[in-house]
C-alpha cells in the first residue's frame, strides 16, 4: 500500500479542495459507528507498508503551535513486552480489588486487552521538550501538548479502521513503569499503550456497553447554555 498523502500540496495556492459530498459524509459516521476498542486479534503480522501509512496520517492530525509532539515507540521486543503485560495484570489486579459485588464479578468476566494476541504493540508519547511550534498557544495551557498526542492516537485510530484494521487503547498501566520498561527520554510523557492488528470479531456497539459495564451517558451529549 502506498504512502497516504494529502490530496493537495500544503500551502498550494490556487488548489481546489476535495469535494467532501454527502455519500463521504455518510460513510464518514459509518467509520465514527465502527471504530471500536479492539481487544481480540489474530495472529496474522501486519504489512509494514501499511504501518507506515498510518503513521503518516497519524502525523496529519491538528497540534497546538504546529509542536507535532507526538513520539512513537514500536515495541518489538519480546522481553519489554512481557514487562508490558506482566504491569497491566499487576494494575488489572488492583483496579479489580476496589470493586466489590456485582461489579466486581463484572470487571472479573471483562476482556482488557489485547496484549497477548496482537501482532503489533505501539507506545505514543508527547515530547514536552520539543522545541517545534517555539511554545506558539501553550503558555497558559501547556497540557495541549498531550492534547496534541491524543489527537494523532484518534487520527491514527480512524485510519486503522478505515482500513480494515483494530486498535486496543491499553490504559491500565503505570505510566512511569512503562515509560521506564521502554527506555525514553526524560522529556517524553506516556499517553497510550495501542494494540495493533486484525480483529477477530465485528461490532458496531462497544464492547463495555455490550457486557453491561456502561451504556451510553446522555450527559455527554448535554449543552449547557450561558
Amino acid at each position: 500500500m502506498p504512502k497516504a498523502k494529502p490530496q493537495s500540496k500544503p500551502g498550494a495556492r490556487g488548489a481546489a479542495p476535495p469535494l467532501f459530498d454527502p455519500a463521504f459524509r455518510a460513510r464518514l459516521c459509518d467509520l465514527l459507528a465502527w471504530r471500536r476498542d479492539v481487544r481480540r486479534f489474530r495472529s496474522d503480522p501486519l504489512p509494514e507498508a501499511d504501518f507506515e501509512a498510518l503513521l503518516d496520517l497519524a502525523c496529519l492530525a491538528p497540534s497546538v503551535g504546529h509542536s507535532q509532539p507526538w513520539r512513537f515507540v514500536r515495541v518489538d521486543d519480546p522481553t519489554r513486552r512481557a514487562a508490558v503485560i506482566a504491569d497491566f495484570e499487576r494494575c488489572n489486579a488492583e483496579a479489580l480489588a476496589d470493586y466489590d459485588g456485582p461489579r466486581r464479578r463484572l470487571y472479573a468476566g471483562l476482556k482488557l486487552s489485547g496484549l497477548q494476541e496482537a501482532p503489533l504493540h505501539l507506545a505514543v508519547f508527547a515530547d514536552e521538550t520539543t522545541a517545534s511550534g517555539a511554545g506558539l498557544g501553550r503558555r497558559t495551557m501547556p497540557e495541549t501538548l498531550r492534547y496534541s498526542a491524543v489527537l494523532a492516537v484518534h487520527t491514527l485510530w480512524l485510519a486503522a479502521r478505515a482500513r480494515g484494521l483494530g486498535l486496543g487503547w491499553v490504559s491500565i498501566l503505570d505510566p512511569e513503569e512503562i515509560a521506564a520498561c521502554l527506555e525514553v527520554p526524560a522529556g517524553w510523557r506516556f499517553i497510550a499503550y495501542l494494540c495493533l492488528g486484525y480483529p477477530v470479531e465485528e461490532h458496531v456497539d462497544p464492547e463495555l456497553e455490550r457486557h453491561g459495564w456502561q451504556g451510553r451517558d446522555a450527559a455527554c451529549r448535554r449543552v449547557l447554555q450561558r
